[in-house]
């Protein structure tokens, strides 16, 4: 029994990981924070979706408030039934992060500096493999 549970924990963690690194290729490949939390850590590739998850990447709007990647994450959540989580992602979210605007993340940088999307790129992957842990519980 032991032996089983070591294994299911070893696959779960591959598939964090995965979730992490498919949110980074898609964030490379174009896609905005929420859009690349979303699909990363759904596997939906729906056109309506991202056109929908579009408008929640550099804050709902462009506001520089809540930080998209954090809304992909609730809209992931919510559609794998399991959005009564999402208050555990937004706090998961600050203490790693320090804060969940947008503006207070990317203070160090220029806005859409190279530095700046480094760092957008990184919490994207950071938040997508918090979500697909999220998501297995």
């Amino acid at each position: 029994m032991l032996k089983f549970f070591r294994r299911k924990t070893k696959r779960n963690t591959q598939e964090n990981t995965n979730a992490r690194e498919e949110a980074g290729r898609l964030f490379a490949a174009g896609q905005n924070c929420a859009q690349a939390v979303l699909q990363a850590t759904t596997g939906i590739d729906d056109p309506q979706m991202l056109k929908m998850a579009k408008a929640f990447g550099g804050g709902v709007g462009g506001s520089k408030c809540l930080c998209g990647a954090v809304s992909g994450g609730v809209m992931a959540l919510g559609l794998r039934e399991k959005g009564h989580l999402a208050d555990r992602l937004v706090d998961e979210f600050r203490q790693a992060q320090g804060a969940t605007c947008c503006i207070a993340l990317s203070r160090k940088f220029r806005w859409n500096s190279k530095e700046h999307k480094a760092n957008c790129r990184l919490i994207t992957e950071e938040t997508a493999e918090t979500v697909a842990r999220l998501l297995e519980k």
